[in-house]
């Protein structure tokens, strides 16, 4: 099997269990988050990557949530992101699960392609990456979203903003990826 099949089939592997989180969440609160901002929600990707880049650093936890939980849960608030942004103008809150679960999929899809041919030109390079680096590259995302968000004069700005969640979403789907093996 080929690294890149390999790299397809793990890929798939942690996105099926951040989506059953997903609809476990959903069928706990409703689409509730659908009343964050893009702001909010990159908020929240930063408690989340903060805590657990505190957790690396001081080698210790005292909350029970495993650091594997934090990455699932940055994973799929990236893809939350990335479905607001699709859901632009849309004022409803509740969205029936499949609904919600076919914007889930959507994402999915359009941001693993982006991450294949990433991939394909930088030569598995995240696969020699520490999970530090992981962690100080999504916190990076985060600041230069904020900073987008100060500036939202710029035309194109939910493009590069849509952009950096994927990056965040992939950086983390390779967290988990590593966590594996």
């Amino acid at each position: 099997m080929t690294e890149k099949n390999h790299t397809l089939i793990a890929y798939r592997a942690a996105i099926a269990h951040c989506r059953q989180v997903f609809a476990e969440k959903i069928q706990q609160y409703g689409t509730s988050w659908r009343v964050l901002r893009t702001i909010s929600i990159a908020d929240q990707i930063y408690i989340k990557a903060y805590r657990i880049r505190t957790i690396q650093e001081k080698q210790h936890q005292e909350i029970p949530e495993t650091v594997h939980d934090e990455w699932v849960a940055i994973v799929n608030y990236a893809i939350i992101a990335l479905i607001q942004f699709k859901l632009e103008g849309d004022e409803r809150i509740d969205l029936p699960m499949e609904e919600a679960l076919q914007h889930y999929d959507m994402v999915v899809k359009q941001t693993q392609e982006l991450m294949m041919k990433k991939n394909h030109d930088y030569g598995e390079a995240w696969r020699e990456m520490s999970m530090e680096s992981f962690v100080d590259l999504i916190l990076t995302k985060l600041l230069r979203i904020r900073q987008m968000l100060s500036r939202d004069a710029q035309p194109d700005i939910k493009e590069h903003i849509a952009s950096n969640f994927q990056d965040i979403l992939n950086y983390a789907v390779f967290a988990l990826i590593k966590q594996q093996v």
